[in-house]
Order: structure tokens, then sequence, then C-alpha cells
């Protein structure tokens, strides 16, 4: 599981218990199962979408659905079963020479790494090993969620409902070796080795090709006053160009930061990702490359509600989010950069034990051209705003 900006911050002002890197600390409840010192924990995510405005038209004889905005696990109107999350875990203890595991299994639509039809995604499964080595250094072996980025790909962990643009154009998962030493209660560091990954997870076996990446999280110490607990974390993972067509290379970088505010009941956040394709061009061999920008706030009016906000400023050069080839798949298709902003209200009540409940509002809007819609027969679009409300139910346990 990778470590959560969002469940950090929200422990640094008391608002969520604390939080750790480890699946296993990041569950809100637990079933201890036969296995001495297992733990059984997931969740089960349901919404329900609306979109004004998108009906499916018939256009030339043919059925066509409309270009949505392309943030990851985007939905059309009606109902859903989001993702199903299963996991097992077997803490470490505190000797010198610990070991665990961690298995945690996903199923439906907005599982990480995507499946296929009716497959069950794996995705982390690794051991936890830890060496008395300084503070003690620990390891993960195996399949292991990304270091870096400020959303989590356990949705009941994020403040809104719909995924940002940053999480869309970061990596998800990880196959391979990831070290982290925590120099003291400020400073902690991970490095790691896994295999070159297209998409979501790895492939590539050649010593070459090996995906290379490090982050370091800083926290404010308890006598920093009102900005205790703050956190800031940055990190790369730079991915070699393969040695078969179409396994481009890709740098990935990201800084984020969540802040305690003087009224105890707010909380701010912001967080910057960059991605960088090289030589995705066919043609002259030129790199691909986006950026998001992000901004977040909580309030936590009571125990049980809470008001979260995220707005973002996306840019892309080339094939990105803002980008794909067909005029039905994207109606701009001659559009080969292009820049979009969303704003995302999300409005949180958890009214029944380990339920999450929320409804959420979230506009998006294209800078050049009719973006969204589809009208395949004219090969452009029809708007530039993009609309949604959404109804989201999840069950911990």
């Amino acid at each position: 599981m990778k470590f959560n900006k969002w469940t950090v911050g929200l422990a640094a002002v008391g608002v969520v218990s604390l939080a750790s890197a480890a699946r296993a600390d990041e569950k809100l409840s637990a079933v201890e199962t036969l296995v001495p010192n297992t733990i059984l924990s997931g969740y089960v995510d349901t919404a329900a979408t609306w979109r004004p405005g998108t009906d499916t038209r018939a256009i030339g004889g043919a059925a066509t659905g409309p270009n949505i905005p392309q943030y990851g696990f985007a939905k059309n109107d009606g109902f859903s079963l989001n993702a199903i999350d299963l996991a097992l875990d077997k803490p470490e203890d505190e000797s010198p020479w610990a070991a665990g595991y961690h298995v945690e299994l996903m199923a439906g639509p907005d599982a990480v790494p995507a499946p296929t039809a009716g497959a069950v995604a794996v995705r982390q499964a690794y051991v936890t090993l830890r060496t008395p080595v300084g503070n003690g250094l620990d390891w993960k072996i195996g399949v292991w969620d990304t270091i870096i980025g400020y959303e989590s790909s356990s949705s009941p962990l994020d403040p809104n409902y719909t995924r940002s643009y940053g999480y869309s154009i970061e990596p998800t998962t990880h196959t391979g070796v990831l070290a982290t030493y925590k120099i003291n209660d400020m400073v902690s560091l991970s490095a790691g080795i896994a295999d070159r990954f297209n998409g979501i997870n790895g492939n590539g076996t050649t010593e070459s090709q090996k995906a290379l990446m490090g982050s370091i999280a800083l926290t404010a110490p308890d006598s920093a006053g009102w900005i205790s607990g703050a956190t800031f974390t940055c990190g790369i993972i730079d991915v070699p160009t393969g040695g078969t067509a179409g396994q481009v290379g890709s740098t990935s970088l990201y800084a984020g930061m969540t802040l305690p505010t003087p009224v105890k009941a707010m909380k701010l956040g912001w967080a910057f990702d960059y991605f960088d394709v090289h030589n995705h061009s066919n043609v002259n061999h030129s790199d691909d490359s986006e950026w998001v920008g992000g901004v977040y706030a909580n309030i936590q009016a009571t125990d049980k509600l809470s008001f979260n906000t995220r707005a973002e400023y996306v840019s892309s050069s080339g094939k990105g989010l803002l980008y794909a080839p067909g005029a039905v798949a994207n109606p701009v298709s001659n559009i080969s950069a292009n820049a979009a902003e969303e704003l995302t209200a999300t409005l949180q009540y958890n009214l029944w034990a380990n339920v999450v409940s929320r409804v959420e509002f979230r506009w998006d809007h294209a800078e050049h051209g009719n973006f969204f819609g589809s009208n395949p027969a004219a090969g452009t679009g029809d708007r530039s705003n993009d609309f949604l409300m959404a109804l989201n139910v999840i069950y911990q346990f």
C-alpha cells in the first residue's frame, strides 16, 4: 500500500488515527482470522453517477456514447460496483529480525492493476523483512503500491470519490524490492528497484531495463506548534526504454504536502505531478509530457461530517490525458496539446458504523476545443465542460 499523504495529514490534526505505510496499519477495522497473528481486512466500494446532458445518441444509424474526462476510473451515468478489496496481513513484530507479509486482491472495474474481464487482480503481494541496521531497515519484496502520489488506490482513504488527474498519470504498482529507512521522527527515506512497467504493472526482465525510484518524507515535529505533523514528500521514478516496440521509457516526478492550520478543524494540502514519456512520437521521436498541480482542503465539521474540496490544473503536450487517437474516442484528435481544470466538492457523512457515505459534485473544463461529447459524423465534440454528480457508499471491514 502506498503511503497515503492525505491520511497522514488527517492524523496530524487529529481527524483520524495515524496510518502507516503498511496496508495492515491503514485498515479502519479488521477481522481476526483463524490463523494466529493474521488479519483480514478490506472493503466493498459502490456508487451511482449522473452526468447531465450525456445521453447516448444515435448518429448515422449507430449508437454512440459521450467522451468523458480521462481521469482514472471515470464512469458514465449509472450504478456501479467499483471494487472489492480483500487483504491478509501478518504485521512485523518489534524484534530486530522481524518478518511478515501482505496479500491484497481486488476485483471490479476499479481494481489495480486493471484486470482482464472477470478476473481478480493481485494488487499487492509482498514479504516484509527488517534488518537491524541503525534504527532498522525495512524491506518489501514482491508486488507493492507505488511510492509517489497524494491519493491512494484505496478509495476509502481518499478525500474525494473521483480520482485526481495527478493520480491518473502516476504508476500504481511495482514488482521488485523496496527499502525504507527512518532516520528519525522527522525524516524517512525509501529507495527501490523494480521491473520496468508498461502502464500500471511490471514487465521486462533484463538488468538494463529496471525501474529505479526513490523518495523522501519529512514530518514537522511536535515542537513546531500548530504546524506539528505537517508532511512534505517528494519522489522520482525513472523507467528505461524497453527493447521491443511500444516499450517507451518514462520519468515521473512528484511533490506533495499536507498542512494543518491554526483552525483545528481545517487542513490544507497540495500536490504536483510531472510525467514525461521518452521518444513517444513515431514521427519525430520527441517526448510527450504532462503535469498536474492540485490543491486540497478539508473541514472536519463534526465527528461524522466533513467537507473536502480539490482543484486541479492539467497541461498535456502530447498523447496523454487530453489526447486519444480516433474521432470517436477523441473528438479533438487534431489537437496534440491541451489543458484543463477540474473542481471537486465532496460532502461526507458517516451515518452507519464502518460505512463511508459521500455525495460529490465535479466540474471539468477543457481549455481548447469541445473536448467532451461525441459526434463521429462531424469528428468533433459538442461541449468544453463536463459535470458530474455522484453518490458513493463504501463498507469497510
